[in-house]
């Protein structure tokens, strides 16, 4: 006697997930209309049929939200970005007010973490912290779209992916940040971080500091921009790199507070005196940034109010709720590194 076919029939000879078969069968929106058909019609020729009782387990919710938190690099073994450490108690009360528990997953982007959680109905969404190389993660939002999986992202809007995005406006902050270290008096200016595509928020910050250079006509072909990852090492290199010139900046603007750590410490090592010599500014506002000495002139990331709305936000997307990206002002925190304290 014939098996009785099943979703994971459907499935592979479609070439999509279990989970968008059940969308698929059942009309869901979430499910483009080309993949929905192909889907209907496969069912049709093996004869499927519903099996009601695991449709209704299927639909029930768990409660829970998946919190995944990727590898960056890092100059300790924690291979986790400092910044979302701040974040990640706002995330926790958050969810913890809405009802929901919290599975905080560490994952290496290279894994399939696209394909569990909510497919395997371990979580009704997911919340997505870090990328490290954003042209891999690319890849995944969009099996993850594929899938119709409810997430949000901590990160830069993206056009070609408009899975929601909750981030802060790096283009202002790397303006307003230039713009301060001009009105100092500054005339010498060193960019340090990756301002490529595999790294978009780091990009943003750049040409906000681009922009602000340009219109004060401080922006040349010779202006340095030195490439680094986000931590102390990087910064150090990038730093010895810089005071090889015949003349070194009087301004080094750092793509976050990790790479402007390690700027200062090699700068302790050199003739060059800070604020005095070369001013040194970071981004992002992690709680070591006002210990450094002297403490670092930063831009400020407001962690508890991006935790709520990463929350808020999925769980509207969870409930069909009309949802959007959302972009954060920036604020600039002025302390002893550019020579100005508030």
């Amino acid at each position: 006697m014939k098996e009785k076919a099943t979703s994971f029939d459907i499935a592979h000879k479609a070439g999509v997930s279990q989970s968008t078969v059940s969308r698929a069968l059942s009309n869901s929106p979430l499910v483009n209309k080309e993949t929905r058909e192909r889907v209907q019609r496969i069912a049709r020729e093996l004869n499927y049929k519903v099996d009601k009782n695991a449709s209704n387990l299927r639909k029930q919710k768990s409660s829970t939200i998946a919190l995944l938190l990727f590898e960056d690099p890092t100059s300790d073994d924690s291979m986790i970005n400092p910044f979302f450490l701040s974040m990640l108690g706002s995330i926790t009360r958050a969810c913890a007010s809405a009802g929901y528990d919290l599975l905080v997953s560490f994952q290496n982007l290279e894994d399939d973490w696209h394909a569990e959680y909510e497919d395997s109905n371990k979580a009704d969404g997911i919340i997505l912290l870090g990328y490290g190389d954003y042209t891999t993660y690319r890849t995944k939002l969009s099996q993850l779209e594929e899938q119709g999986t409810h997430f949000v992202r901590w990160g830069a809007h993206d056009e070609e992916h408009p899975g929601i995005s909750i981030g802060c406006d790096n283009y202002q902050g790397g303006y307003d940040i230039t713009r301060h270290l001009l009105s100092l008096g500054r005339k010498r200016f060193a960019f340090v971080g990756d301002a490529g595509g595999h790294a978009p928020e780091f990009m943003a910050r750049h040409q906000g500091y681009l922009d602000a250079l340009n219109q004060a006509g401080l922006l040349d072909n010779d202006t340095p921009r030195i490439d680094a990852i986000s931590t102390e090492d990087a910064g150090v290199e990038a730093m010895q790199a810089l005071l090889q010139m015949q003349i070194p900046p009087d301004a080094v603007v750092c793509a976050s507070d990790s790479i402007a750590m390690g700027v200062l410490k090699a700068l302790r090592y050199s003739d060059l005196r800070v604020p005095e010599d070369i001013a040194v500014v970071g981004y992002d506002n992690i709680p070591v940034s006002a210990f450094t000495t002297p403490s670092l002139t930063t831009v400020q990331q407001n962690t508890k109010r991006a935790g709520e709305l990463l929350v808020n936000t999925l769980l509207d997307a969870i409930n069909n709720k009309p949802v959007k990206d959302y972009l954060m002002p920036a604020e600039l925190i002025i302390r002893q590194s550019c020579g100005s304290a508030e």
